[in-house]
């Protein structure tokens, strides 16, 4: 599409250097789900909001009743406070309302010593910023702000709603709670790190946790007990099996990823004593959901491949593993097919790259796009940053790249006026 004077005039309203230093100033925020940090980014980002003029809706979440919901998506990290965040231009025109949507939370640092340097310190080189949520997801939140920038010094008027939420990493509470408290649009862009990709759909994630008995005994006589380690270890293979199966005839959407829908055991605990036996052992991990594949379904595959693997040991047919389902608990979720949101970013992004429009496909990771979808509000993702630097002690993110993605929510945006979405 041609880019016109007012699109032109906005993408030179953004500004580098100052998408350069608020990336920096949230980076220093350690964030990590559930910490009092969390609570003081949406703080800190709802200023930034108010400056811009929008209508802010900053509250705390009324957890008890959020978590008594029949469809609360769960959460793993403890909390006693979530905070939520939305601001809406002061738009009163025609058109629809595009929702930006962000999250602000980040995983914990994990060992220390991988790092170089403090995690929460960021290193810029060159072009590249490092800390832990860089990419993951700072970078896009910085991507709507600096594109809110760019709209308002045009003195443009689309009809914008910016959802900032927590706890997207350990289930989605903060998504699931804005959408409670009644704020929609017509379609929604998540700036997480997609690499220039249109990430159309997610693959889903169930957090489940395996209990395996044995039967405890001094360890110069484990003859004479049994180890819940080696009890684990046929339910193991069996979990390999199962996800080899389950990954048989995936998606097309999902056909870059050598495994679309990943099991993996994330944590194995067993026994308190090097010289005793163990007569516990729990396993907790992650089970992949297929695209368009109700969670209850995958919980069932699941739970039948353990029973299956019990039925076969003789011990564990006796005392059989238990299943259970804990912390986050993220469906599939996908844009509708043909829905004009995809064409209305790739359009953008190709405007402001001079290139081919991206690759649509889908993301094997669990994230809030499915609670907007499940709410009717068609999702796509769009943002900044390599998912695979994600959670890991390289993470990192170009400048340059957050410029682009801005630079196209943009155009997205100011083309949401005469969009039909």
């Amino acid at each position: 599409m041609r880019i016109n004077d007012v699109e032109a005039a906005a993408l030179a309203a953004v500004d580098e250097a100052a998408i350069g230093r608020l990336l920096l100033d949230l980076l220093a925020v350690p964030s990590v789900t559930g910490s009092a940090a969390e609570s003081e980014l949406q703080h800190v980002l709802a200023g930034h909001l108010e400056r811009m003029d929008l209508d802010v809706d900053l509250w705390s979440m009324d957890l008890p009743g959020l978590r008594a919901h029949d469809d609360f998506p769960g959460g793993e990290a403890p909390r006693t406070e979530a905070w939520g965040l939305v601001g809406n231009t002061r738009s009163h025109g025609d058109g629809p309302t595009l929702i930006l949507q962000g999250h602000v939370d980040v995983v914990p640092p994990g060992d220390l010593a991988q790092w170089q340097g403090d995690p929460f310190r960021p290193r810029v080189e060159g072009d590249v910023v490092h800390a832990r949520g860089a990419c993951d997801m700072k970078a896009g939140v910085v991507a709507i702000l600096a594109a809110l920038a760019a709209i308002r010094a045009v003195n443009a008027t689309p009809r914008v709603s910016v959802h900032f939420v927590v706890s997207e990493e350990d289930g989605g509470l903060g998504a699931f709670g804005t959408l409670q408290r009644g704020h929609t649009g017509d379609a929604c862009i998540i700036t997480e790190p997609t690499g220039g990709a249109l990430m159309i759909a997610n693959g889903g994630a169930l957090t489940f946790r395996i209990e395996v008995p044995g039967q405890a005994t001094h360890g110069s006589t484990r003859y004479a007990g049994v180890s819940a380690i080696d009890a684990y270890l046929p339910i193991h293979a069996a979990l390999a099996r199962l996800e080899a199966r389950r990954n048989a005839g995936a998606d097309p959407l999902m056909s870059a990823y050598p495994v679309p829908y990943p099991l993996s055991v994330g944590t194995l605990q067993a026994g308190d004593w090097a010289s005793s036996v163990p007569d516990l052992l729990v396993a907790e991990g992650r089970l992949g959901v297929a695209l368009g594949e109700e969670p209850a379904q995958a919980r069932a595959e699941l739970e039948a491949c353990v029973a299956e693997a019990c039925e076969s040991d003789p011990w564990l047919r006796a005392h059989p593993a238990v299943v259970t389902w804990p912390g986050g608990q993220f469906a599939s979720g996908r844009l509708p097919a043909g829905h004009p949101l995809a064409d209305l970013v790739g359009d953008a992004h190709a405007d402001v790259t001079r290139r081919a429009r991206p690759v649509e496909q889908g993301a094997p990771y669990g994230s809030d796009l499915r609670l907007y979808a499940g709410a009717g509000i068609p999702t796509l993702q769009y943002g900044p940053g390599d998912v695979r630097l994600a959670h890991g002690p390289q993470e990192q993110v170009r400048v340059s790249e957050v410029v682009t993605v801005t630079q196209a929510l943009v155009l997205a945006t100011l083309r949401t006026v005469y969009a039909p979405l």
